[in-house]
């Protein structure tokens, strides 16, 4: 039973059932990695939705959208495209919700000018976003540094968010646990062939043998998505992380009106487990959900359990 200090639960999770305390916790239980998932987007619906481009200050964000029923658009991490969420995953958002994946300026189909930016200015290119696919409001779904642009993009533009899903991210400032300085230097490296990139990222991703399993089954998939990286736009991307991280947004986090769910993996290395804990406990409300075993993309090594708790808060 669910008490103030969280609670056990299998895949069968049903968060609707619970009286939300707050903060509210739950703790997911082990989920097999499944190893025949289908190779990137090859076989996934996501591959076939058209583009849309939208004009934003300095450039275009292209999105797509794929199911039907409640708006999530969804926002990725640091040096990721909308091509490179687990398709499992997103597939099955998509089967109750209306799915919005967009690329930050600057990075997969989206351009920019090149010049310097903030996480400010991502979230109000997401706004744009929203408004330009007349979108009165939308749940947003943000991952490591897609989850800094869905704090700020609530507090900036509070019409346009209803709930927030907070994955794998912290709220900045002093407030955040970082990662070691060994892991910061493996994050931002673009050094090596595209396959030593490959499995240096999937090495902080996920953890121990896991980590070396998904290399030998997709390492070629993930390094061919990383030789069409611009170094510049990383660096860029690492310039706004760290600005986020001397600033944030821990002492504005208690005005937010949308409800929270927060998630993370405990064996998160990149963001620290932590860092969830002083979400929750900043946001008025807010659940946190932890995914024992679970590394920083551990929406891949729990595409389904993740996508029905998300989808079940929505539906609250």
């Amino acid at each position: 039973m669910p008490n103030n200090h969280g609670f056990a639960a299998d895949s069968s999770i049903e968060l609707g059932a619970l009286d939300p305390p707050s903060p509210s916790l739950c703790l997911i239980t082990p989920y097999p990695w499944d190893l025949t998932l289908p190779k990137r987007l090859r076989w996934s619906p996501m591959a076939s939705e058209p583009i849309a481009t939208i004009p934003v200050d300095g450039g275009r964000i292209a999105c797509r959208r794929l199911g039907s029923g409640r708006p999530l658009l969804v926002l990725n991490g640091l040096a990721a495209t909308s091509a490179d969420w687990d398709p499992s995953f997103i597939d099955r958002l998509a089967s109750v919700n209306e799915i919005v994946l967009l690329d930050n300026r600057g990075i997969g189909l989206s351009t920019d000018n090149g010049a310097p930016f903030n996480i400010a200015q991502l979230a109000d290119d997401t706004g744009r976003v929203i408004k330009a696919l007349e979108f009165k409001r939308v749940s947003v779904l943000g991952w490591s540094l897609g989850g800094f642009i869905a704090q700020i993009l609530a507090l900036d533009h509070p019409a346009l968010v209803d709930k927030l899903v907070l994955l794998s991210t912290d709220p900045g400032g002093t407030d955040a646990e970082l990662a070691s300085p060994t892991v910061r230097a493996q994050l931002t490296d673009t050094s090596g062939t595209p396959h030593e990139q490959a499995r240096r990222l999937l090495s902080l991703l996920f953890p121990g043998d896991l980590a070396e399993s998904i290399y030998q089954k997709f390492g070629d998939i993930v390094a061919a998505a990383r030789a069409q990286l611009s170094p510049d736009l990383i660096r860029r991307q690492v310039a706004a992380m760290d600005a986020w991280h001397r600033a944030g947004a821990g002492h504005r986090l208690g005005t937010l009106s949308a409800p929270a769910l927060v998630a993370t993996g405990t064996e998160d290395i990149v963001i620290p487990a932590s860092n969830a804990l002083a979400l929750v406990n900043a946001i008025p409300g807010a659940w946190l959900a932890q995914f024992k075993g679970g590394g920083h993309a551990f929406m891949a090594q729990y595409p389904h359990p993740l996508a029905d708790l998300i989808s079940g808060f929505l539906a609250l």
